[in-house]
């Protein structure tokens, strides 16, 4: 460790030759201002992005340089700088979107040019659609529509995000020690239509994402600006309603502002009603104060409730007892809302160096009513439980980048250092009745816990070479007030996690870059365990490695193939109806990935997306050592038809094998294949559209689990799979009005 760290201090203190510095905009024919170009100086490889307003500032320039300025929406262009005294306006041509126009070179996070392509060609429009953006990503949902969702990736069933990091503008989306379990994530308060990018990586690598990022992150960004205002109105089958409202308030080159609501209500196919509704309202303000601050603004508020019919037992559907949408106990659901506020400040200090800044509050409640066991524990009342919880989350995150030349070395250097602070009142788990009458109080208590942390980076650019040392400080400190005690108590613990990372990337040419990554990475466990269990299950780390490519193999294709490798100390179980999180053991995950984009002719894409993941608990016997519901094979693929007269249509499949559903493979969750079929016309003011899910009405279960329970005639209890069925044929139609 003593290497990385030496020489990024030494980086840091002799940084002191740089070049010279453009700066400029970067705008469409019409003069609005482009997002996320890349600006590459073709004589050094030093490059940038424009931010939200077009701006840039690239670094280590002289006169003769040529900079190229690429986007996936637009044609590239060349500037020549004959004068380092001038301001550039760069004026890219808009086209359908081309790989053509796609440029590996120079790009930090290669993967996302991947999403970058997908959210053009196929927008987001669903909730659901947001995580499934990440190739190789699958989710489920369990409970009525308004419980986030079940996320696998990499040979984990994460349950709702325990080995994955999810945040948005900035603000985090995973819970810890949540009531209903370690990192749950619940994205239904971000509305689809507002996302701009997204960013995502796989596996610990990255030093500025610290907590869950195991599997993974992904991280969401919203537009500061509509291209337009628009209403949106959807209704489909089992009397599903959206309606949808973006409202330009502000739109000047140097500032803008928008509003966004959606509301959502949905009965489901199933035989009791989800009675689901969901209000979403959003909103943005961002100026540029000058040409080196930039302040944002973002509020946001969602509420939901809903009805659930819950896991139902294999054994009551094939007895004729229930039908694929029936219930056992119909009295599941829940309610949820989240407040969220954050300002965002972007100082340029200098020609090489800059700060971002973020503060964030959130308010966050949730109360869910859920019967795993139906009549196991309780044979008169039934097994009801009721998790719930209040929750306020401050934080605040800053980094700082500085760019850096010595000698015939280049690169940057950034440092960050956040502080997370999360204060629970009233987490409860207790036996319940009806969701009327409380039976018995089973946990009940206040979390206090704060995560602090900073990281050290520094991008180095040898030649064709890149290499990233990275080393993260972690520091947690639980504290847990049982409220069940007759006396007053505050059970803490301090522990401190440092994740060392090393990622290197040779560019042979301008359309191919390999990629090593190593990397130490940790998942946290429930403050009321780690409170009490002062050893390893606090914070076990993650060990990954990853080696891969992404390649132009022609001017219409992207691929992207790896082979990765990842060990846990230790992997963690969420017990519902215990209300913690149990350790299983060490587990070991090792699997290829292939991803694909082609475009044949300008209207046509293929998107195609193969993973296969071995995954075992290392110290159990050869045939008890599977992990359950790790998926072993997952596949997706899409053709996406775009035509100049406004008229686009999409088909997609998704696939996910059989896979072990408990240790020795004994019960299995079913795999399935399931198609999707989207269609529309847009004119200059309208949009008309039809989505079609499960178009050939598979009867597929979208959640699965090996489950012991009894039903109330049953003398005995019996364990097998409990399912949520997927949504069968299901046809919704859309017509949009912009202005």
């Amino acid at each position: 460790m003593k290497f990385p760290v030496s020489l990024l201090l030494f980086l840091a203190i002799t940084s002191s030759v740089f070049g010279q510095t453009i700066q400029g905009k970067v705008s469409d024919d019409n003069g609005n201002a482009i997002f996320a170009a890349q600006i590459l100086n073709l004589s050094n490889n030093e490059h940038t992005h424009s931010n939200e307003d077009g701006s840039f500032q690239i670094y280590n320039t002289k006169v003769g340089d040529t900079l190229e300025f690429s986007h996936i929406a637009y044609k590239n262009a060349t500037y020549v700088i004959t004068s380092l005294g001038e301001e550039l306006n760069i004026r890219l041509e808009k086209l359908s979107i081309s790989l053509d126009e796609i440029v590996i070179k120079g790009k930090d996070n290669t993967l996302s040019l991947i999403s970058d392509i997908d959210i053009k060609i196929n927008p987001v429009n669903s909730s659901q659609d947001v995580l499934r953006k990440v190739p190789g990503l699958f989710i489920g949902q369990h409970a009525g529509g308004g419980k986030a969702e079940q996320i696998f990736l990499r040979g984990f069933d994460i349950d709702h995000g325990t080995d994955i990091s999810l945040t948005v503008d900035g603000l985090p989306v995973n819970m810890v020690s949540h009531a209903h379990g370690q990192g749950y994530s619940d994205l239904h308060f971000v509305i689809p239509e507002t996302i701009e990018t997204l960013d995502f990586g796989k596996g610990p690598y990255d030093a500025d994402k610290g907590n869950f990022a195991t599997a993974g992150y992904v991280d969401f960004k919203t537009k500061n600006r509509l291209k337009n205002s628009s209403i949106k109105m959807e209704l489909g089958q089992f009397d599903t309603q959206r309606l949808l409202g973006l409202f330009n308030l502000l739109d000047k080159p140097n500032q803008s502002a928008y509003i966004a609501s959606e509301y959502i209500a949905t009965d489901g196919p199933f035989d009791s009603p989800q009675n689901f509704d969901r209000i979403n309202i959003f909103g943005k303000y961002t100026t540029s104060i000058n040409n080196r601050d930039r302040l944002s603004f973002i509020a946001s508020h969602f509420t939901s409730t809903w009805d659930a019919s819950g896991q139902i037992p294999n054994r009551a559907v094939a007895s004729g007892v229930i039908g694929r949408f029936g219930a056992i106990d119909d009295t599941e659901g829940g309610t949820t809302s989240r407040t969220n506020a954050a300002i965002n400040y972007k100082k340029v200090i200098d020609e090489t160096s800059s700060l971002n800044n973020t503060l964030f509050v959130s308010a966050y409640d949730f109360e869910l009513y859920s019967n795993f066991t139906f009549f196991l524990e309780d044979p008169i009342n039934g097994d009801q439980i009721r998790q719930k919880e209040d929750r306020i989350i401050y934080g605040l995150q800053s980094d700082y980048s500085k760019s850096y030349t010595l000698n015939t070395i280049e690169g940057e250097l950034n440092a960050g250092i956040a502080l997370r602070n999360d204060r629970v009142n009233d987490n409860e788990l207790s036996r319940s009745l009806n969701r009327q009458e409380t039976l018995e109080g089973i946990q009940f208590g206040d979390v206090n816990e704060t995560n602090f942390s900073a990281y050290v980076s520094s991008k180095i650019n040898i030649n064709k070479w890149t290499l990233t040392p990275a080393l993260r400080i972690d520091y947690f400190n639980f504290k847990y007030n049982d409220q069940l005690q007759t006396t007053y108590s505050t059970e803490s613990t301090t522990k401190t996690i440092v994740s060392p990372k090393l990622n290197i990337a040779y560019n042979p040419t301008d359309n191919l870059q390999v990629y090593v990554k190593t990397g130490k990475g940790f998942h946290s466990n429930d403050t009321r365990v780690a409170t009490t269990q002062n050893d390893l299950n606090t914070i076990p780390a993650a060990y990954g490695f990853d080696v891969g490519y992404i390649w132009k193999p022609t001017p219409k294709m992207l691929l992207n193939m790896a082979y990765w490798y990842l060990y846990l100390e230790q992997e963690f179980v969420y017990v519902g109806d215990a209300g913690i999180v149990e350790p299983s053991g060490k587990t070991r995950r090792q699997g290829v990935e292939l991803s694909c984009r082609y475009q044949p002719i300008p209207s046509l894409f293929w998107n195609f997306d193969i993973n296969y993941t071995l995954a075992r608990a290392i110290d159990e016997p050869d045939g008890e050592d599977y992990i359950p519901l790790a998926p072993d094979l997952t596949l997706a693929s899409g053709i996406n038809f775009k035509h100049d007269s406004g008229f686009y249509s999409s088909a997609n499949v998704r696939y996910i094998k059989d896979r072990p559903a408990n240790e020795d493979n004994s019960i299995v969750a079913e795999g399935y294949i399931v198609v999707d079929l989207n269609a529309g016309y847009r004119l200059e003011q309208f949009d008309f559209g039809i989505q079609v899910q499960n178009l050939f009405d598979t009867e597929w279960n979208e959640t699965q689990f090996a489950t012991e329970s009894r039903l109330q005639n049953e003398a005995d209890s019996v364990e097998e799979i409990h399912f949520t069925p997927g949504t069968p044929f299901f046809i919704k139609g859309s017509v949009q009005y912009n202005f």
